[in-house]
């Protein structure tokens, strides 16, 4: 005799069953995401707050961005952007501080300033002296006087553009660059150019050393701004690069142009740690 029928609606019969597989099933974990963000590590001071005075100038044409003592070119292309300065002729070091980073705020002036703000920049340029004026009146770029002279868009950032020459205060920093030392290539025949530009940590180079494949280590000399010199044939060779700092650091970029390279080129080394 056959069994009996299930008596009832389907769903009745079959909810202790389901009841109990649930039962069974191992528990379940949910993830979680979070969306903050890890923010960047603090800049390394170098130097303590001092005081200065800034200034500003408005690009009216896109070429103002290329060019300077420093000889980066055309600064957007260098990495620099507008977040740089030129700096007056008691700063500029003769050229040697060019890469260098400093952090800048405006400082004792309610009306202009933008509280709790700051900016950073790099040394692309160099303020001329006027010693037609007084340094006091006038010659602001002018031996004593610490002054910045920096692109509206960075002075923006900190003051409010009606300001015009305003106190500040600055303080050296590492810097901090994407990707490694660009070597870039000039000259002709044995009279060989090196353009050094995306420097980290102290920003500045004070000594260059050059090696070809076939030469032992040589001492470059600075042209001006970051631009070395040697005079040697290095032509078919493979270039190393070694290269010094203020803070005393070094690097060695081992075969950074192969044998191959050109007048014109660029090329990317290693880079100081920051």
């Amino acid at each position: 005799m056959p069994p009996p029928l299930l008596q009832g609606p389907i769903h009745t019969l079959l909810k202790p069953l389901l009841l109990l597989f649930l039962l069974t099933l191992p528990p379940t974990t949910t993830s979680h995401t979070s969306s903050t963000t890890t923010p960047p590590p603090p800049y390394t001071y170098l130097s303590q707050w001092q005081p200065a005075r800034a200034t500003y100038y408005a690009a009216s044409d896109p070429r103002d961005t290329v060019g300077g003592a420093c000889g980066y070119g055309d600064l957007v292309k260098a990495g620099y952007g507008m977040a740089t300065v030129a700096l007056s002729e008691s700063m500029f070091e003769r050229g040697q501080i060019c890469g260098a980073c400093f952090q800048i705020k405006c400082v004792d002036d309610l009306r202009w300033c933008i509280p709790g703000t700051d900016t950073i920049v790099s040394v692309t340029n160099f303020c001329a002296p006027n010693y037609g004026f007084p340094s006091d009146a006038g010659g602001k770029c002018n031996i004593p006087n610490k002054h910045f002279v920096l692109p509206i868009e960075s002075f923006e950032k900190i003051a409010i553009w009606k300001a015009a020459n305003m106190p500040i205060q600055y303080r050296r920093i590492k810097c901090r660059r994407e990707g490694g030392i660009r070597f870039t290539i000039s000259g002709s025949g044995i009279f060989l150019s090196v353009l050094i530009s995306n420097v980290a940590g102290a920003g500045d180079v004070t000594s260059v050393r050059i090696k070809g494949s076939r030469t032992g280590w040589l001492d470059m000399g600075r042209n001006w701004g970051q631009n070395w010199h040697v005079n040697a044939n290095l032509q078919n060779q493979a270039l190393s690069f070694e290269v010094t700092s203020s803070d005393k650091m070094t690097v060695l970029s081992y075969t950074v142009a192969p044998k191959d390279w050109r007048f014109g080129q660029t090329f990317e080394g290693k880079q100081f740690e920051t």
